[in-house]
C-alpha cells in the first residue's frame, strides 16, 4: 500500500502574499514553502504521494496548484477553491479540469472557519454550489471549527450524494483538554456514510510547545471509533504543523496514535482511505 499524506500546503510569498502569516506567532512559517522543501521530509517518513490543499480563496492559486501537480511525481491530487455561491460554478469546474493538471483536481474547499455565520453551510446558495461539486464527481473538504459542526451535520445529511471530508477533526480545543460537545457532535457527523475524516491538524490545536501523544490520544481515538479506519486518513498539515513540530514528529505521532489498529486498518489510514475518498488515480 502506498503511503499518502492527504493534507499539505505550499505557498510562494513573492507571488502571492499570505496576510494570515502576519501575526507574530506565525513568524516560524512566514516564508515561502515549495514542493522541493517537502521532498526530503516525505522521503524520510516513507510517504509516497500527497494531496495538495488550497490556502487562499483564489482561483488563480488553484490553477497554479493543478499545474504544479501536473509536473510532480509526488502530488496525486489537489483540493482547490472556487466560489461556491457564484453562478456558473459548473462551467468554472469544467474549465479547471480542462486546464493544465485538471485531471489532478479531486476536491474543493472553502475557509468556512473564517465565516462569522456559524450556519454558513446551510445557506441556499452554498448548498447549490455543493451540489455542483458533487455533480462533478469531486469531494468537498469541510474546514470548520468545533462550534460549526451542527451546520456541517445538517449539510452532510441534506446532501447524501456529495462526498465530504472533515479537515483537522473540526479543530477541537485540544490545548484546554475539552472533549464535549465536540466528541458528541463528531460522532453524530460520523453516523452519515458520505463523510470522511482527516487525522490532521491536531498538534497545532494543542499547546505548540508542550503537546504529547497521550494528550492527542482522546481526540484521535474518538475519531477512529466514530468513523472507523476505513473513513479516516492521515494528513500532516505541513508546513503549518512546523509551528508545533517537524514533519517527522507529526508522522511519528500519527503512527503511534494508530499503533493499536490492525495492519490493514493502518494501511487504510495511511493510504487506502485517501485513495477511495478522493478517487486518486495511482499506478
Amino acid at each position: 500500500m502506498l503511503r499518502i499524506d492527504a493534507h499539505h500546503h505550499v505557498w510562494d510569498l513573492d507571488r502571492r502574499p499570505q496576510q494570515w502569516l502576519g501575526e507574530t506567532r506565525m513568524a516560524p512559517i512566514h516564508r515561502s514553502f515549495t514542493l522541493d522543501d517537502l521532498a526530503e521530509p516525505v522521503a524520510e517518513a516513507g510517504i509516497d504521494r500527497t494531496v495538495l490543499v488550497q490556502v487562499l480563496a483564489d482561483m488563480d492559486e488553484t490553477a497554479e496548484f493543478l499545474a504544479l501537480a501536473a509536473g510532480s511525481n509526488l502530488v496525486a491530487g489537489v483540493v482547490g477553491w472556487v466560489d461556491l455561491t457564484a453562478d456558473g460554478i459548473r462551467d468554472t469546474l469544467a474549465a479547471l479540469r480542462a486546464g493544465p493538471g485538471g485531471e489532478r483536481l479531486v476536491g474543493l474547499r472553502h475557509l468556512v472557519q473564517a465565516e462569522a455565520d456559524p450556519a454558513w453551510l446551510n445557506r441556499a446558495e452554498v448548498r447549490r454550489g455543493l451540489r455542483a461539486v458533487g455533480h462533478a464527481g469531486l469531494c468537498y473538504d469541510l474546514l470548520t471549527l468545533a462550534h460549526q459542526l451542527p451546520s456541517a451535520i445538517d449539510t452532510v445529511r441534506a446532501l447524501p450524494e456529495v462526498t465530504f471530508v472533515l479537515d483537522h477533526l473540526s479543530k477541537p480545543l485540544i490545548a484546554t483538554g475539552e472533549l464535549e460537545p465536540w466528541a458528541t457532535r463528531l460522532r453524530e457527523l460520523a453516523a452519515e456514510p458520505n463523510v470522511y475524516c482527516k487525522l490532521s491538524g491536531m498538534v497545532t490545536e494543542a499547546d505548540w510547545r508542550s503537546w504529547t501523544v497521550p494528550g492527542l490520544r482522546p481526540y484521535a481515538e474518538t475519531a477512529l471509533e466514530a468513523f472507523g479506519a476505513g473513513r479516516v486518513m492521515f494528513g500532516s498539515d505541513w508546513p503549518v504543523c512546523l509551528l508545533a513540530g517537524s514533519y517527522a514528529k507529526v508522522v511519528a505521532a500519527a503512527e503511534e496514535l494508530t499503533s493499536g489498529l490492525t495492519r490493514p486498518e493502518q494501511d487504510q489510514v495511511f493510504g487506502g482511505t485517501a485513495v477511495r475518498a478522493y478517487q486518486l488515480d495511482l499506478p
